[in-house]
């Protein structure tokens, strides 16, 4: 069975003041997957995502999302879809219940108690935390908080911006634990950016390699172990 495409690319270039930062991308995210976005800093795996949820558009070249131009969806309603959660889990003044119902608040929209509590409980922090200050959390705390804020949405596709760079190893884990049950759970197309090989190959079906802008290689996670592109190996060996 041929797995379908949740977000596709083709030619996609992006500049900004003149300056390339992502040139001529081709490729896809197929669904159901959790892929992984490997490469150096400043390869622009993170421009990538923000045109993949809206946030930034393309110079040149198509993105589709479900078959369809980002550009026919409404942003609002592309990024509830297309849900991101960032590095820094950014917390407002104010407690965690008031945190996590953020964007229902902006929106006019409520959450009753038990939805809270349910939504805590379901990426692995108590009910209790409901009303404690949000800025005592603990950094996985954060991490797991800004989860549950995307997921309030039901997003198809999650995009992971380096959300364990800044934790340590017990809570690297827990928040690993964390994805694959979403992934299992609820069948969430899942795009991870990392700047650890030995996360990738335990989390992601497949992997895409970025170096300054372009896409070297992608295809199985596999490709991790036997690089083809000389780029790609010496990356490899220093990332070890």
């Amino acid at each position: 069975m041929v797995a379908e495409k949740a977000i596709e690319l083709q030619g996609v270039t992006y500049k900004i003041d003149g300056t390339t930062i992502l040139n001529r991308i081709d490729g896809s995210f197929y669904k159901g997957r959790i892929t992984s976005l490997v490469g150096p800093s400043g390869a622009g795996k993170t421009s990538l995502f923000r045109l993949c949820n809206g946030m930034r558009t393309a110079t040149d070249g198509t993105i589709q999302y479900n078959g369809k131009l980002l550009s026919s969806y409404v942003p609002t309603e592309l990024r509830k879809k297309v849900g991101i959660v960032l590095q820094q889990a950014t917390m407002i003044n104010g407690t965690v219940r008031e945190n996590l119902v953020l964007p229902l608040t902006l929106a006019n929209e409520q959450l009753k108690d038990d939805a809270v509590k349910q939504s805590l409980e379901e990426v692995g922090l108590a009910a209790s935390t409901m009303t404690k200050q949000a800025k005592e959390l603990s950094g996985g705390q954060k991490q797991k908080l800004s989860i549950a804020r995307t997921l309030l949405n039901q997003p198809d596709v999650l995009l992971l911006d380096e959300i364990t760079s800044s934790l340590d190893r017990v809570s690297v884990r827990e928040i690993e634990h964390l994805i694959e049950q979403i992934h299992e759970r609820y069948g969430t197309t899942i795009i991870w950016i990392t700047h650890q090989i030995e996360q990738a190959k335990r989390l992601s079906h497949d992997s895409w390699v970025m170096m300054d802008g372009q896409l070297v290689e992608h295809g199985s996670t596999q490709i991790l172990d036997h690089p083809q592109d000389l780029r790609v190996i010496e990356f490899l060996k220093e990332e070890r």
